[in-house]
């Protein structure tokens, strides 16, 4: 696991200058501590910051072929490296290192761009093609590790993070105003937009190939799940087959030349990866779990009945509500207005086991892969509804009723009917993009400023999730699931678990998105995965004979935090500075007034707006911390503020 940055200009007499190409590494250094590496020839520049995990003798980048003229910088890991390496060697092609990036090039040299479709692993990378003049950049199959893309007329800059593309001189920060709306609607930027105009991310499962000639090239998709091919078998061959490829993909994910431990919540998912690892770790496996004071929110007890269950060596902290008090660190490190709150409890996680351990399997991916979210079960009961009711009554008497029905948060909860109305007058696609909308349509045209409004022109965020949702056409669950991996996974929980592990130089592997695994569960009938109300009803299946009694078949929690409670608390100085000024930088985008209604009305517990709240309050962080306005202009220069403030108090 590493950072890698660079530069291809497009004059090619024009060398890149080795000062700015260090300044960009140095921007991401957090990301690979233990070393830094360039490749500097003709109009190109390849840079790589390492962390050390496979080969660490041999491993540094930038990696070669046999007569250099192919150079590589890579982020990730390649699982199914030795498989690769000794079909490679058996064709003739001579190897320096043990490291999983030398297969990179030699696979590009037998399959050129399309050496991707060979890789087993979570990567990005940027390779250059000397006799070519090429640079391609690579991003894996569900988007597990991150690559931003700036272009102008002159150059072409990419990065791990956007720290390393904002440390070049040259570059225009103006704010891409459909970002704020993506943003706000659903608390992460989704998609290729970044926040950021000019930059855009490499999609999962893409590859881009740029030269001096061919400057302006689009990505190119090599992959897609696809839910079209259901495979019929019986219940018990299912749960053998699901059970055999969790288990393969765990003692996959071990490759490793350094201590490797997990992260354990205490719900199934995490409790899986573990019961696996048992089977097949000799030594006790070191576990790492976060918790809150608020203990409804704490799933510390069961994962203490894990730990003790599996015999591991288990530490923990807890995230106290000073934690929220600095979010300095939060900003810096996820460099985008981010407004997953979970990212709190994730960084004290990370900052826990990255002082033991320099690799921890996760959990993620379960939910996505089984349909483990309690509101597939709820828009599952919707889609029955909305099948029974036809077509002219949901448009002519439904979407009506829908707007005219109040937010009423205080009312009976039967009478809170409003998402409900919604979603019925929609069709499936439009219904789910409404379910994982924070803040809908209606409250943003409050919320927005009028002149702001203006330069959305006809702008609808929910566009991304409904075309997402429309590739898993096969029912609605698949509907969902196809969404939700194709944009709250790699925009929203993988970016989460990356930022806050790379904060600390730690490396998180999560099995359960292994491509073979969620290509397995994709061709799994959606029966399987919910089952009278059941989620997950085949993971639990699986495992509830070897996890401790009950725990398989408890209610999901999540990593959620009283966000509602603290911006009432903790946070209530900083949501009047920084949300509530008339002349806050978050002024220029949204209508303060309205904002100042919502809160009071959050604070009177008439209205739950926290998830808004919160969006809004990291916005208004990262105006100030970034200094950009819509126009680019900057405010202030923002720094590097990781220093040694505890988030949590911990203990074994």
């Amino acid at each position: 696991m590493c950072g890698i940055t660079g530069v291809l200009y497009a004059d090619r007499h024009r060398t890149p200058d080795k000062a700015v190409l260090k300044a960009m590494g140095d921007a991401i250094a957090h990301r690979g501590p233990d070393g830094e590496g360039f490749f500097k020839a003709n109009n190109v520049g390849l840079v790589h910051r390492r962390l050390a995990i496979i080969d660490l003798a041999g491993g540094n980048q930038p990696i070669a072929n046999e007569d250099e003229s192919v150079q590589v910088v890579f982020n990730g890991e390649i699982y199914n490296y030795p498989e690769l390496k000794q079909q490679l060697e058996s064709r003739g092609h001579i190897f320096r290192t043990n490291s999983d990036t030398e297969v990179l090039v030699h696979l590009y040299e037998e399959h050129g761009r399309g050496l991707v479709k060979h890789l087993r692993g979570m990567f990005a990378f940027a390779l250059w093609d000397a006799r070519r003049g090429e640079l391609l950049l690579a991003r894996d199959h569900l988007g597990q590790k991150p690559l931003f893309i700036y272009r102008d007329n002159e150059k072409l800059l990419f990065g791990s993070e956007l720290k390393a593309i904002l440390a070049h001189p040259n570059v225009d920060r103006s704010i891409a105003p459909e970002a704020i709306e993506d943003y706000l609607t659903f608390g992460v930027i989704p998609g290729e937009r970044s926040i950021f105009a000019r930059v855009k991310r490499l999609p999962a499962a893409h590859t881009l190939v740029v030269s001096t000639n061919h400057f302006n090239m689009s990505a190119e998709r090599y992959w897609q799940l696809s839910f079209d091919n259901e495979v019929t078998a019986s219940n018990d061959e299912w749960k053998q087959r699901i059970d055999d490829q969790v288990r393969e993909s765990v003692k996959t994910h071990l490759i490793a030349d350094v201590p490797v431990g997990a992260f354990l919540s205490g719900g199934l998912d995490s409790s899986a990866i573990v019961a696996s690892l048992a089977d097949v770790v000799s030594e006790p496996l070191q576990t790492f779990s976060i918790g809150f004071q608020e203990k409804r929110y704490s799933e510390l007890p069961y994962a203490e009945e894990v730990a003790r269950h599996f015999g591991t060596n288990h530490r923990e902290a807890i995230v106290t509500p000073d934690a929220v008090r600095d979010l300095d660190e939060l900003v810096y490190f996820y460099d985008e207005p981010f407004a997953d709150a979970s990212a709190i409890p994730t960084m004290a996680v990370a900052r826990m086991a990255s002082q033991h351990v320099k690799v921890c399997l996760s959990g993620d991916g379960g939910d996505e892969a089984f349909g483990g979210y309690a509101r597939y079960s709820h828009d599952l009961k919707e889609a029955a509804i909305r099948d029974r009711l036809p077509w002219l009554f949901r448009n002519m008497a439904l979407r009506p009723l829908s707007v005219v029905w109040p937010k009423a948060d205080w009312l009976p909860r039967p009478l809170r009917l409003k998402t409900l109305l919604q979603n019925l007058s929609a069709d499936p696609a439009g219904a789910y993009a409404n379910t994982l909308s924070a803040c809908r349509r209606q409250m943003r045209s409050r919320l927005l400023n009028r002149p702001f409004r203006r330069l959305l022109g006809g702008h609808r965020p929910e566009t991304f999730v409904e075309d997402a949702f429309r590739t898993g056409h096969r029912d609605a669950l698949s509907g969902m699931l196809a969404a939700d991996t194709n944009f709250l996974l790699p925009d929203d929980f993988l970016t989460k678990v990356d930022r806050a592990s790379m904060a600390y130089g730690l490396e998180v592997r999560p099995p359960l998105i292994d491509v073979q695994l969620m290509e397995l569960a994709a061709s799994m009938p959606s029966r399987l995965k919910i089952r009278n109300g059941s989620k997950k009803w085949i993971l639990k299946q699986v495992f509830q004979s070897r996890l401790p009694s009950k725990l398989a078949h408890r209610r999901k929690q999540g990593f959620e935090l009283p966000v509602d409670a603290w911006l009432r608390g903790p946070l209530r100085e900083q949501v009047e500075h920084v949300v509530l000024r008339k002349d806050a930088p978050i002024a220029e985008y949204i209508n303060s007034d309205y904002a100042n209604g919502i809160y009071k009305s959050h604070c009177n517990q008439t209205g739950r707006f926290g998830q808004v709240l919160w969006s809004l309050l990291m916005l208004g962080r990262w105006l100030e911390a970034y200094g950009t306005t819509s126009t680019g202009n900057d405010r202030t220069s923002f720094n590097n503020p990781v220093s040694t403030n505890v988030l949590c108090a911990s203990g074994t």
